[in-house]
This record gives C-alpha cells, structure tokens and sequence, in this order.
C-alpha cells in the first residue's frame, strides 16, 4: 500500500507541475464536485461508524481504518475547493495547486505504511 502511495504522490506532483509550468487549464468538472461533496458527507458518516465497530469489537485495525477514511474527507475538502474555486472563479491553476497540497499528505501516508505505521499510531 505504501508504494501506491508514493507513486499516486509523484504522479500527482508532477501532473500538476507540468500543468503550472505549461498554463494547462483543467475543464470544468460538475460531475466532480458533485461527488466531491458527496465524499464530504458520506466519508465522515462511514468513519463514525468503524469507530463505533471498532469499539464494539475492540479492533484496532477498525480505528485506523476509520482515520484512513478521515484522511480521505481532508484529500475531498481540498479537491473540492480546487474544482470551486476553478469553475466558480475561473481560477485555472487552483486545480493543480490544491492537488499540489495533497501532495505531501498522499506521501506521508504512504511513508507511514512503508514502516508498517498507521494514521492513529
């Protein structure tokens, strides 16, 4: 899991450099925000609920199952401001520059698994 991790960071840095640098506007995307604020409500139900499973069952791996689906509300907070703030304001280069913030929380998470650690450690 951790090098996925690592490869989705790269990947994702250097799209969103080469996006910068060469001034490659992304298309609007309402399909995208849609599920982006679907994500918002969604992800932080789901996660109350494996913190409740894993209290009932007294499971660790429940819990960071539930931060890891935390972690995934703060990745849809930050693409869905990209997505606004690009189809609302016709700010192009918030698209990338928002992926470009995932970027480092992408690869801690993926550090983290590489050492056999978890977001609730």
């Amino acid at each position: 899991m951790g090098v996925c991790f690592l490869a989705l960071a790269a990947y994702v840095g250097y799209e969103s450099i080469s996006d910068l640098a060469g001034k490659r506007a992304p298309e609007h995307s309402i399909p995208g925000i849609i599920l982006a604020c679907v994500s918002l409500v969604v992800m932080p139900l789901l996660s109350g609920a494996k913190k409740k499973v894993g209290n009932e069952l007294g499971s660790a791996a429940m819990h960071a199952d539930a931060k890891h689906t935390d972690f995934c509300v703060y990745l849809s907070a930050i693409l869905l401001l990209g997505l606004v703030l690009n189809a609302a304001l016709g700010w192009w280069w918030a698209d990338p520059v928002s992926a470009l913030i995932m970027v480092p929380l992408i690869a801690k998470e993926g550090v983290e698994a590489m050492n056999g650690e978890t977001s609730c450690d």
